[in-house]
């Protein structure tokens, strides 16, 4: 008899092939030349190091898990951007299949991927889609590796998972988009007389906040992930005052209860200046 998986880590939004994306300390690219790590990126990459090797055995309590890695694997060539790495995405495709082998080898193999955004995804989806193949992830009903949206058993609970989510700069309504999705879950749900999902998990805002329902399985929880990307100039614009938020979330079900845990760290600001020390050094 085959135990029931009953616990689920979910990670988003790498964006490897970004400068301040996640990125393992060294990688060679199609030139020949080598990419080294800068400080943004060493930070990102300890972290990471530290959630899966610390973080995420504590969590599941050396029992069985499954991974979702739900969107944006990779950064792409976007919006006219020019905080890439490469744009070459046959090295961005590299870079992260560097950083997510391991995890897939983790959790033997029960490993799932969700399509992210087209502007880094590509098309389709079609470079997550050859990078799901290459991690050989579990293919769903169209024996495609990568999906555009994921259900989920896990324990006795549904799990429904896709990477967009409505986006604002501003903690006040950070919650909205989080009741507008979880209740349109309900309702649709209910239109079509199938079940309700127990955890709604989003990902796409880089910014982790987490809001619960009581319902008759005791709670309904819809959470966003945080993402593993500092910040670009387009973040600079649209959140400058939000912390960069890494890290990642277990959905762990028991015989009776079911709960999530979060892993979110914020990355150092921006340097304080002090203006004596300006002064003496003229």
């Amino acid at each position: 008899m085959v135990d029931q998986i009953r616990q689920v880590v979910v990670v988003s939004d790498l964006h490897c092939g970004c400068q301040v994306g996640l990125c393992p300390p060294k990688v060679a690219l199609d030139s020949g030349g080598v990419w080294s790590h800068g400080p943004t990126q060493k930070a990102i990459w300890e972290v990471w190091s530290h959630f899966w090797t610390e973080w995420v055995p504590r969590v599941t309590r050396g029992e069985p898990y499954a991974v979702v890695v739900n969107g944006d694997a990779m950064d792409g060539a976007h919006h006219r951007s020019k905080t890439q790495i490469t744009q070459n995405f046959a090295d961005q495709i590299k870079i992260a299949y560097e950083v997510l082998a391991p995890v897939r080898d983790a959790c033997d193999g029960r490993f799932y991927m969700v399509r992210g955004t087209e502007a880094h995804v590509g098309q389709c989806a079609e470079n997550e889609e050859m990078l799901a193949q290459s991690l050989d992830a579990v293919r769903n009903d169209l024996g495609n590796a990568s999906s555009y949206d994921l259900w989920m058993d896990v324990g006795n609970r549904l799990v429904h998972f896709t990477h967009h989510i409505g986006t604002t700069s501003r903690m006040a309504y950070e919650t909205s988009a989080l009741m507008g999705e979880y209740t349109e879950m309900l309702a649709t749900a209910a239109r079509w007389r199938r079940p309700a999902p127990d955890f709604v998990v989003r990902s796409h805002r880089h910014q982790h906040i987490q809001i619960t329902a009581p319902t008759a399985n005791v709670y309904g929880t819809t959470f966003t992930t945080p993402a593993w990307q500092g910040r670009t100039p387009y973040v600079w614009k649209v959140a400058r005052i939000s912390e960069t938020q890494v890290g990642g979330s277990l959905i762990r079900v028991g015989d009776e209860e079911a709960y999530t845990r979060h892993f979110v760290r914020a990355l150092e600001r921006s340097q304080t200046i002090d203006i004596t020390e300006v002064r003496d050094a003229v």
